[in-house]
């Protein structure tokens, strides 16, 4: 039975359905954006660190959270790529700025990397 909006409501299936379709996009990444398999390497390492040097759950969580936040953009980024190359490879002001749009929440998320973890760890050696 639809909810009030007409969507039907989520069944164990359907979720099933939303996970395999989230893998399916994660592997896309992993096999066509080299970007992405280079953050999940530097995950790889920051990582463990993040559960190591945190304090408590709060720093753990800041640390962990700002690299997979990382992660996240990087995916959105690399959707609208795929999006803006589907429609043509000739340049076009709108489609270049996109692109460097995405660049640039990529790059500001990283800045966030970088932010968060001096805010959390240089106190400790000042």
């Amino acid at each position: 039975m639809a909810d009030e909006t007409g969507h039907l409501p989520r069944r164990p299936s359907r979720i099933l359905k939303a996970a395999v379709w989230s893998l399916q996009g994660l592997r896309a990444a992993w096999l066509h954006e080299s970007s992405f398999r280079l953050e999940v390497y530097l995950l790889v390492v920051l990582a463990p660190a993040a559960l190591w040097l945190g304090q408590d759950g709060i720093e753990r969580a800041l640390l962990l959270g700002s690299c997979l936040l990382v992660l996240a953009v990087e995916l959105l980024n690399s959707a609208i790529e795929a999006v803006i190359e589907r429609f043509g490879s000739e340049h076009h002001e709108l489609s270049g700025r996109a692109k460097d749009m995405g660049s640039a929440a990529v790059f500001v998320t990283m800045l966030n990397v970088v932010l968060v973890w001096g805010l959390v760890l240089v106190p400790r050696w000042l």
